[in-house]
């Protein structure tokens, strides 16, 4: 860019209002999930809360549907600051922040110890317009600290989280934060596994040998057999792969989270693990139980999870280890124990075409579901879709 091509204040001032205005859209919608929230509007679509509504329905990321719902009741409690939301002064980001102080725990500390919310309302809105945003982060926690000057009774799991985020090549990202002794266990199990596996001429990083060490932990308790059963199954690391790229080594195979690996990985990984064969026809694992079986076995169950790969409710998003197999036809009303008489529903919704709900597969593989009232429930499609 030229010297002259500097003055484009036109351009800043643009970027202004679109900020304010995204505000202000981003307060609109704030109220209006809480008004649904408030009214018991994810039922309708057989969901329980709006955050799981907002992930199924409009694809936004946990955070991000957590964010919302907790924004739009915030601003119930913040009318000053929920005003200059409206006005686009603040954003979505800062009315966040402010929540900290808002959760019901802390509104009925508030209330005990005689706080003034309408204050507090007014301090937070105006470092909110006037300052920087870390300003307001450190005003939100001085005054949680004021709040509760002894902290909070020791709670070793409150302050735990961990998110996996899985990208498009099915690599995963690990985020996280463990308190001080769950932190002490960690480094403990790592650092056994990364003394252990030094071989002379090593040539990776620390973080490799911790990224390397991790795994072999999960190795390790898989191998044992000793982690919870799901579903009746024990947990295991699965690839599904047609036999014939399996045996050349060409095509993909797509493991049981969803990931996808090459046929070549696959191979590899069959090399010290068990292949299962799961044919979808009458001639090969028992897919048709008929009429003697009212609960489907392992095999049913395995191949309900490698067509489905979830729950099949239109916006839900449960695993296969959430689900339970499900008769089309009920047992009862003569209905059999089949594949094309099955589907994965996760307990939730289980329940709800238990009462009322349909789910009905397309002769294309789609799944589609219906209210009680016979009203399809549909997702919308993707911006620019055909």
């Amino acid at each position: 860019m030229c010297s002259g091509d500097l003055g484009g204040g036109d351009v800043l001032d643009d970027v202004a209002a679109l900020v304010a205005e995204r505000n202000r859209i981003d307060a609109a919608l704030a109220r209006r999930v809480r008004a649904a929230e408030l009214s018991q509007a994810p039922e309708r679509d057989g969901l329980k809360s709006m955050a799981s509504w907002l992930g199924g329905h409009c694809r936004l990321s946990p955070a991000e549907a957590f964010r919302l719902v907790r924004n739009g009741r915030a601003i119930e409690h913040l009318p000053a600051l929920g005003e200059a939301h409206d006005a686009g002064l603040v954003s979505a980001a800062q009315v966040a922040e402010a929540a900290r102080a808002v959760t019901p725990q802390r509104l009925s500390d508030a209330a005990a110890a005689g706080v003034d919310l309408a204050v507090i309302d007014a301090v937070f809105t105006s470092v909110a317009i006037e300052q920087e945003h870390a300003d307001l982060v450190q005003v939100v926690q001085r005054y949680l600290d004021d709040l509760d000057p002894d902290g909070p009774e020791p709670d070793p799991t409150e302050g735990r989280s961990l998110t996996l985020s899985k990208h498009a090549d099915g690599s995963l990202s690990i985020r996280g934060h463990l308190d001080a002794v769950g932190g002490e266990r960690l480094q403990a199990a790592l650092e056994a596994h990364v003394q252990a596996d030094r071989p002379a001429g090593d040539e990776r990083t620390r973080a490799q040998r911790q990224a390397d060490a991790l795994v072999q932990l999960c190795d390790n308790a898989l191998a044992a057999g000793s982690l919870p059963i799901i579903r009746g199954i024990k947990p295991q690391v699965i690839a599904k792969i047609s036999l014939e790229d399996l045996a050349t080594g060409s095509g993909t195979a797509e493991m049981g989270f969803g990931a996808v690996i090459s046929a070549a990985r696959a191979r590899w990984l069959a090399c010290d693990g068990a292949v299962s064969r799961v044919v979808f026809g009458p001639d090969g694992a028992p897919l048709d139980l008929g009429r003697e079986h009212r609960l489907a076995d392992r095999h049913l169950r395995r191949a309900a999870e490698l067509r489905d790969g979830g729950c099949v409710f239109t916006g839900c998003s449960a695993p296969t280890h959430w689900c339970d197999v499900h008769h089309l036809v009920h047992w009862i009303d003569g209905g059999e124990t089949s594949l094309d008489n099955s589907a994965l529903l996760c307990e939730r919704h289980h329940t709800k075409v238990h009462h009322g709900f349909r789910v009905e597969r397309q002769p294309d593989g789609r799944w589609r579901t219906w209210r009680p009232d016979g009203t399809e429930i549909t997702v919308p499609a993707a911006l620019g879709a055909a």
